[in-house]
């Protein structure tokens, strides 16, 4: 598995206009490319897409992404232009594990946790409230995800002390990585009006039939398969599986049209149909 691990915010219509918003907050953002339908670029070296999906789904607090800011001054710039328009979720502060912390979704609904004394990982990465009826699972995934990605380990499992915020053995903060790429995973028992949804999805991008595959046969254990590459693994999380190719085809003004075609028609992507529906 050559390809980073994308991660896919989905909107409505306002893919761009939080592109440009994010491309005014933060310094470290470069775009890759864009058309009507998505927009892609990276953030401190962490690949996302927008995608214009319509009113179906929405951006929820259940996966939110940790920014390490360089220093007092960048961390109080970002925040003061996050939670303009957004929803304080922890006040930027002093806590035990960092000298300054906060906790804002943005005006699009997009969750973010900055945060200085950064010690090991990437300076961007997502992480996963396990809530409901997930409460008390996160340490059991990320066993499960390191088990199926490559190039994977678990860095570190903080566990709620008795008597502390939340149950105790359950995880307070936990670090991972897959693929080479930080990943971040908590427990929450407290009541929330959320969970795992479409709104956010993890895109394995990969070259071979071989790896659909593995990954599709993998993550859809306990889980379930959904339309156009995507599914559904058992904790509800949401991932992506699709070919490199599919990039190639969707750029081309002439084989775009086929190649949206024929995968509309698809569950797991299937290369060579996709190739032969995009034969000129």
């Amino acid at each position: 598995m050559n390809h980073p691990i994308m991660t896919c915010l989905w909107f409505d219509k306002q893919a761009k206009d939080a592109f440009t918003f994010y491309e005014s907050v933060f310094p470290d953002i470069q775009l890759i490319s864009e058309n009507p339908f998505t927009v892609n670029y990276s953030l401190a070296g962490k690949r996302f897409m927008h995608l214009n999906g319509g009113p179906e789904y929405k951006i929820n607090p259940s996966i939110s992404f940790f920014y390490n800011a360089a220093n007092e001054a960048e961390i109080d710039r970002i925040w003061a232009q996050l939670i303009e328009g957004g929803n304080i979720m922890m006040p930027l502060n002093t806590y035990p594990w960092s000298s300054k912390y906060g906790w804002v979704a943005d005006k699009f609904g997009v969750n973010w946790q900055l945060m200085l004394d950064h010690v090991s990982g990437d300076k961007v990465y997502p992480s996963m409230m396990f809530t409901e009826d997930n409460n008390g699972k996160a340490a059991e995934a990320i066993a499960y995800y390191t088990s199926i990605f490559p190039d994977s380990k678990t860095v570190h499992l903080s566990p709620y002390g008795e008597g502390g915020a939340d149950v105790a053995r359950h995880l307070s903060y936990a670090q991972f990585e897959l693929n080479k790429q930080t990943f971040g995973a908590m427990d929450s028992s407290h009541m929330h009006a959320f969970s795992f949804s479409e709104g956010v999805s993890q895109v394995i991008v990969v070259d071979t039939q071989e790896e659909i595959d593995y990954f599709w046969d993998h993550l859809t254990d306990g889980g379930s398969p959904g339309k156009c590459g995507w599914l559904k693994d058992k904790y509800g999380i949401s991932w992506q599986v699709v070919p490199s190719s599919l990039g190639k085809f969707m750029s081309d003004p002439e084989t775009a049209p086929k190649a949206t075609y024929a995968f509309l028609q698809m569950s797991k992507f299937i290369i060579a149909d996709l190739e032969k529906a995009c034969e000129k």
